[in-house]
């Protein structure tokens, strides 16, 4: 089907979404009843009454993954049976492509097209190549002494429970559920509260493709009753959390009041991005850090929003940047044509404009936006903005705003970039860009990220991992490391008596 004839306003008042939580492989209502209303951000409309999970929801969906783990139906199959069932889930998500665009962008804001072309092929992709993946994967042999065969397995943890955000809802989850379900775990996954409607879709969706009942169960609820249960109970094996730093200190805490589970932060970011006056082509680096910054709303934790330009070319990157950001007024992301959507909620929007507000009153100057968009909409929706004049110091440079918001940053020399660059509690990713391969070598060395990408941005592939150094979190997500994550190595010794 060509998607681009799709009528998008008409399906979304047509779909009807269940809000109702996966566990055991049916849906169901919450032990007590209790239902919270997913709002949408792009006008306010009531999507559904979704189960409030707590704990005693949590228990029985952990139940339904312990007793799949232990009578081995999903965790004793082989590699290659696992591979053909992840298989058919990745065909069955694309099969649904439209349905989940439709509901991603309703939830959280974002355009459909984007929902379409990157949320959905990706999570799809995802869970594709680590089914693909898995019977690829070999154990070891230890180099022992002649009489002994020493053995080095790989097996899986057991229960892992997922904690995933709102401005990624499929994509995050597929990093999680990809590795794990792969190495042969049963998953609990609890969704944000604010955008929980894909990953209830994508359960059963699996269930179908022939995921055995109760290797992945989906809880939706808030983050202090159903998220806090999850990463306190016992029977829980690991944590793999995406969100906020914040939360990301209580999972740790959650982990040492429970049973030391293990426990995977991919958290904030404050990525710096790093033009030097060597890079001939400024237009395309300016160019490239508004698409970049202003893409998801700006809702990234690896958006480039400290952007350190040297003092010689400033002044033409500046006036190229804010001739890009009226290029990303926001609009109804139903349309197929928008670059920029909804931010997820109205207590992200009053976030939002409150940063915009601390730059102008620590002295930043606003060179493009800066103002509610949209407002007679019903929806949440902020003007792509650029601040000029800011100090490393201030903080919109250094706390993560998450939404349309970038700070121009500028310096004399490289130790001075460097230095400006790494001053930040966060390392998730940066960008430099130069002319001169040994400075695009010495800097990207001397950059503390994860990622550093060098006269480009967010290019991205699943056979590369992911996180950061750092307050940014531990641990990496995508490509064959994620599955340090999700397994355990045994070793084997056998001693091997002379004839």
């Amino acid at each position: 089907m060509n998607t681009s004839t799709i009528d998008w306003r008409q399906r979304a008042n047509d779909i009807r979404p269940d809000g109702r939580a996966v566990i055991a492989g049916r849906r169901v209502a919450a032990r007590d009843g209790e239902t919270f209303d997913c709002i949408s951000p792009i006008d306010g409309r009531t999507l559904a009454s979704v189960a409030r999970g707590r704990t005693a929801d949590i228990d029985a969906a952990v139940a339904a993954a312990r007793q799949a783990f232990d009578d081995g139906r999903w965790a004793r199959k082989s590699p290659a049976q696992r591979k053909r069932i992840l298989q058919r889930f990745s065909e069955g998500i694309l099969a649904a492509k439209e349905e989940l665009a439709l509901l991603e962008t309703l939830d959280m804001g974002k355009p459909v097209q984007q929902s379409l072309a990157v949320d959905v092929a990706s999570t799809a992709r995802i869970i594709a190549w680590y089914g693909e993946a898995i019977d690829k994967v070999y154990d070891e042999i230890a180099p022992t002494p002649h009489n002994a065969l020493a053995l080095i397995t790989r097996e899986p943890m057991g229960v892992i429970g997922a904690v995933v955000p709102w401005n990624y809802p499929m994509l995050m989850a597929s990093w999680k559920l990809g590795p794990a379900l792969a190495a042969g775990n049963s998953v609990v996954l609890k969704p944000s509260e604010k955008s929980p409607l894909t990953a209830l879709r994508l359960a059963e969706i699996a269930v179908e493709a022939g995921l055995p009942e109760g290797v992945f169960n989906v809880v939706p609820g808030y983050g202090h009753e159903a998220g806090e249960a999850l990463a306190l109970h016992m029977d829980v094996d690991a944590i793999g959390f995406t969100g906020s730093t914040r939360v990301g200190r209580k999972m740790l805490e959650y982990a040492g009041r429970s049973n030391l589970k293990r426990v995977y932060n991919e958290l904030g970011g404050k990525s710096a991005f790093v033009v030097f006056d060597d890079f001939a082509d400024v237009a395309r680096a300016a160019t490239t850090v508004a698409a970049s910054m202003f893409y998801n709303q700006g809702e990234s934790c690896n958006a480039p929003s400290r952007v350190f330009v040297h003092e010689r070319i400033a002044d033409e990157f500046v006036r190229i940047v804010t001739g890009e950001a009226p290029k990303y007024q926001p609009d109804d992301p139903l349309s197929g044509t928008a670059e920029m959507g909804a931010i997820v909620d109205e207590t992200q929007l009053r976030t939002v404009l409150g940063y915009i507000e601390a730059g102008h009153g620590e002295g930043a100057r606003m060179v493009a936006g800066g103002k509610q968009a949209r407002a007679d909409s019903g929806g949440y929706f902020v003007e792509p903005t650029v601040f000029d004049g800011v100090d490393n110091r201030m903080r919109i440079a250094r706390e993560e705003i998450f939404g349309p918001v970038l700070s121009v940053i500028r310096f004399k020399t490289e130790d001075d970039a460097v230095a400006m660059a790494n001053d930040s509690p966060y390392g998730l990713q940066a960008s430099v860009w130069s002319d001169n391969v040994n400075r695009a070598h010495r800097v990207a060395r001397a950059l503390r990220a994860g990622t550093v990408h060098v006269n480009q941005y967010d290019e991205d592939d699943i056979t590369v991992p992911f996180g950061g150094y750092k307050q940014s979190g531990n641990g990496r997500d995508k490509s064959l490391h994620a599955f340090d994550k999700y397994t355990e190595l045994k070793t084997t010794w056998l001693r091997i008596d002379p004839a």
